[in-house]
Parts: C-alpha cells; sequence; structure tokens
C-alpha cells in the first residue's frame, strides 16, 4: 500500500462539487492515491474555498471554464448531480481531460451515449462504488471460476423509497427520485456480476415495496425486492448469488459466506461436519478490533477502489473495463425500463 505522499507519479486532479459527499468521502480517499489536488470548483465559492485551505490547495473556481483555462489538469473529479453530469462531463472531455464522475451519471440514458460519443480517447470511470466493493470482486472471482460458475440466479435485498408510480412523467421531467439516486447501486452489483441485462418487470406494491426482475443477456435471471420503509440504520442491504453446487451470500455490504456444500446423500448422511476443508462454508469479514486500511469503510465501500482504478487507467494508459460510460448506459436503460415497466415486460433493446 502507498500513501498519496510516497507515489512517484501523479495525475493532477480537479475536484468539481465540494459538497458533503465529496467532502466527507472523496477528499479523505484522495490520501491514498497517486494524485495532486490542484484545483477545486464549486458554484458556492466560500464551501470551496473552505475545502481548499483544509488541503492547502491554492486553485479555487466558482466555474469550470475558468479553472480549466488557468490550471494544468490531467483528470477531473465530478461530484455533482445527475442533472449536472452530462454537460460537465462533455466539457471536461472537450478541455482534454479524464474524467470521474459520481453515480449516478445522468438522468436518463441517452444523455450517456452523448456522454460515451464526446468521450474520445479520454478515459472515464462512472463511481459505481458496489462493484468495486471486495466483496463484490470476491463474487465476480467465484463465479468467474468454471467449477462454480457462472452465476444461474441472483437475489438482491435493498432498502429504498418508493418506486414512482408515472414513470414516464418522471422521465420526461427528470424528476428526482430515490430509484435513480440509491437503486443504480443494487442495479450496479447485480450487473456486475451478472453482466448485461436483456429485459425488466417492475412489480410495484400497494404497501410501496417494490420487486424488480431482471433478465440477464446469458440466460441469468434476478429479482432485486426494494425494501421499502426498512430502517436505514440497520443492515437490510443483502445479496444472493447462485453457481454450480454452490452460492455465495453478502450481507451488509462487508460479509461474505462462500457455501460450497457438504459430501451429501439424502437419507443417509448423518455429520453435517464431514471430514477434510474442500467443503463447507468460507466467511470472510473485516476484523474491527484492528484500526487498519481493510477495516476502513472507504476501502470495504468500494470508494479507494474506484478511484484507484481510474487513476491507474489514467497514468497507464488503458482503457477501463470497470465502471465504463457502457456499463453506466446499461444501468441507466434497467432504471429507465424499471420506471416504464408497471408489471409489464420491457426490453433494454427498446430503450436508447
Amino acid at each position: 500500500m502507498s500513501y498519496q505522499r510516497d507515489f512517484e507519479r501523479r495525475i493532477r486532479i480537479g475536484l468539481v462539487g465540494a459538497g458533503k459527499h465529496a467532502y466527507r468521502n472523496l477528499l479523505p480517499a484522495l490520501h491514498y492515491l497517486p494524485v495532486t489536488l490542484t484545483a477545486i470548483c464549486d458554484l458556492d465559492l466560500e464551501r470551496a474555498q473552505s475545502a481548499a485551505r483544509e488541503y492547502g490547495v491554492k486553485g479555487v473556481y466558482q466555474k469550470t471554464s475558468e479553472m480549466y483555462a488557468n490550471e494544468e489538469l490531467d483528470a477531473v473529479l465530478l461530484c455533482v448531480s445527475p442533472q449536472a453530469h452530462p454537460e460537465l462531463a462533455c466539457e471536461a472531455f472537450e478541455a482534454g481531460l479524464h474524467v470521474w464522475m459520481e453515480k449516478p451519471p445522468a438522468t436518463r440514458a441517452y444523455q450517456v451515449r452523448a456522454m460515451i460519443e464526446k468521450r474520445r480517447d479520454r478515459v472515464c470511470v462512472v463511481g459505481f462504488k458496489k462493484v468495486f466493493m471486495p466483496s463484490a470482486r470476491k463474487v465476480v472471482e467465484i463465479m468467474s471460476d468454471p467449477k462454480y460458475g457462472p452465476v444461474q440466479n441472483m437475489l438482491g435485498i435493498y432498502p429504498g423509497g418508493p418506486v414512482p408510480a408515472d414513470g414516464e412523467q418522471t422521465l420526461r421531467d427528470q424528476v428526482p427520485n430515490d430509484w435513480l439516486a440509491n437503486g443504480v447501486h443494487p442495479v450496479s452489483m447485480m450487473l456486475g456480476v451478472g453482466g448485461p441485462v436483456a429485459a425488466v418487470t417492475m412489480h410495484r406494491g400497494r404497501r410501496s415495496g417494490s420487486v424488480c426482475v431482471l433478465e440477464f443477456e446469458n440466460g441469468c435471471i434476478g429479482t432485486l425486492h426494494i425494501a421499502t420503509g426498512a430502517a436505514a440504520s440497520q443492515p437490510a442491504e443483502r445479496y444472493l448469488f447462485v453457481g454450480r453446487g454452490c452460492h455465495v451470500e453478502i450481507e451488509n455490504s462487508l460479509r461474505l459466506t462462500f457455501q460450497r456444500g457438504i459430501p451429501y446423500r439424502y437419507g443417509v448422511t448423518t455429520n453435517y461436519i464431514s471430514e477434510g476443508f474442500d467443503h463447507g462454508a468460507i466467511v470472510w469479514e473485516p476484523q474491527n478490533h484492528l484500526s487498519t486500511l481493510e477495516n476502513k469503510s472507504l476501502f470495504t465501500q468500494g470508494i479507494y477502489g474506484e478511484l484507484k482504478y481510474f487513476c491507474d487507467c489514467v497514468l497507464e494508459e488503458r482503457k477501463p473495463e470497470l465502471g465504463t460510460l457502457e456499463f453506466a448506459y446499461d444501468v441507466m436503460r434497467v432504471y429507465e425500463a424499471g420506471l416504464l415497466s408497471d408489471a409489464q415486460r420491457v426490453e433494454l433493446a427498446a430503450i436508447e
């Protein structure tokens, strides 16, 4: 592990948006990344100045155009609203900058497609932190092994607000809603394991909860339960991925259980703890009695992972394969299909 002060090569970055999320999560994560924070831009100049003083940054701006004209930057981190991301990302691409942006990347799928057209050879990674969680990467590793994968079916449970009933109006007016703001978390998690989705069916319950059925292009099927009403302060997020003779569970983003089964014959087996070590369950979880990096939320929640991956792609001049705009486009089409479904099957090929 290297810290910012240890890296010989760094990328010069500007931060656009110094609000609560950026202040609480992104700025602290920079301590572990190969970056030099060169400038901060925010419509609230006082807020930008306050953050700049704390982090020893000289360049402070209200307008991105001024920041790009006055600073020598390699990349920009965008942490603003999904309504503002498309315009700001395209502006940064035009300025020749690499772009990392927070999720959601936009309010409509076609806006992501427009960013893809503007990106050219620049690196762009969208901050779908669930994709970069250590627990998620382990599931992908397991299900990529021919002995256990590919994934056959999956279940996600995620606390969230009601899915808007009038999906067409929500899309037309780009109305902020929790299905967009937070629904992209479990959707990105499930697509990160299962791949692209072919069709979506959204069922809305009369008591606000919803169930979204995801039909994946590779034949896998998944269900996502939007647990409206669950206490946000208690662990309600869970995932189950079923493979070949095994399944993997993620609880509260952290606890990962790999169930491999035991030697078994119905009506004959008498011992649930058989000899040997190549069967049964393997469990991974943080050990919070140690104040070390692998236990910190910046690392367990995927925030460090997504930013480090972006920096590595820029420094190594390679195209990203995780959190790409193409992946973001797939996520946004699932979002739109969920709004339009009304218990009817919607093929993603019909959404552009």
